[in-house]
């Protein structure tokens, strides 16, 4: 499918000006006024919500083996994740998954 230079500009602008408008209705709009605690509430939960969803993907059908399952980041999720629940320390658990990705690769391929 290909797009013409007028309709690409559509997109880009279309997409400015929805991420615009929906930034707005919470920084312009409520952005200076109290929440409600319930709504607080549910707002923490927000990136624990959010990140399984985009690196889960990530991991089960990755981009670099073709959508195959791929032991190397298989074995690094879980180490990250065991990393994540014996440390409590969010720094440790980057750089220790890393390493096991890293280490992993070097070893199976």
């Amino acid at each position: 499918m290909s797009f013409s230079t007028v309709q690409i500009w559509t997109i880009i602008v279309g997409l400015g000006l929805g991420s615009y408008l929906l930034r707005l209705s919470f920084l312009g709009i409520i952005g200076n006024r109290d929440l409600p605690e319930w709504v607080l509430r549910h707002l923490r939960y927000t990136a624990v919500a959010v990140m399984p969803g985009m690196i889960t993907p990530l991991i089960l059908f990755p981009t670099a083996t073709e959508g195959t399952l791929d032991p190397v980041r298989l074995g690094a999720a879980v180490a990250t994740v065991v990393i994540s629940f014996l440390t409590r320390n969010a720094t440790l658990t980057i750089f220790g998954g890393a390493a096991v990705l890293f280490a992993l690769h070097f070893l199976l391929h």
